[in-house]
């Protein structure tokens, strides 16, 4: 997998939108996110993992939790994450259940999250819309990562020391999951 483009908004420390350009920093075929602690390193992972299965590793998959502090009542929560698998692009919209103001009456309701997944047609250079509720992009995103939630943490991700729990794990489940990761 290749991560070309995230767009954050209103999620963890980022208020407004901020727009990372994967595809343009890596062209020299590396990219290290670094930084002072509290500066979003970890976040930008959390944004990663939300977009393409709708949990987030620091919050032990309660996605309620990404929406920014500094958001304000009817401020949307949004990640874009686009990606390359196996030469196909993708791009993978969600958004967290989060409590909303009324449209009538006081008081606020939640607003549900949500899921949209796009593939790009190179022949007709555009977007082709290929699920748009949570479920269904999760079931279209299942066979193309081949990795579970977890999975994707322990070998992907490598975030909030989830490696050294796969250093730690048992026998029966790294073999597993380096089963899975090399057939």
């Amino acid at each position: 997998m290749r991560v070309l483009r995230l767009e954050i908004t209103g999620f963890g420390p980022f208020h407004r939108t901020q727009t990372l350009d994967f595809e343009r920093a890596a062209s020299d075929g590396i990219l290290l996110i670094g930084g002072r602690t509290g500066a979003g390193k970890s976040s930008v992972l959390d944004a990663i993992s939300f977009a393409l299965y709708g949990a987030v590793p620091r919050y032990d998959g309660d996605a309620k939790r990404v929406r920014s502090d500094h958001c304000g009542p009817d401020d949307e929560t949004s990640v874009v994450l686009e990606f390359e698998m196996s030469g196909e692009r993708y791009r993978v919209r969600r958004t967290p259940d989060w409590e909303r103001p009324k449209r009538r009456g006081a008081g606020t309701t939640t607003q549900k999250g949500e899921a949209e997944l796009w593939r790009f047609d190179e022949a007709a250079g555009e977007w082709d819309g290929v699920a748009a509720r949570p479920t269904d992009v999760a079931a279209e995103l299942a066979p193309v990562l081949a990795l579970n939630h977890d999975q994707f943490l322990q070998v992907i991700l490598l975030a909030q020391n989830r490696f050294q729990r796969f250093l730690h794990a048992k026998d029966a489940e790294r073999q597993a999951l380096l089963r899975t990761l090399f057939a």
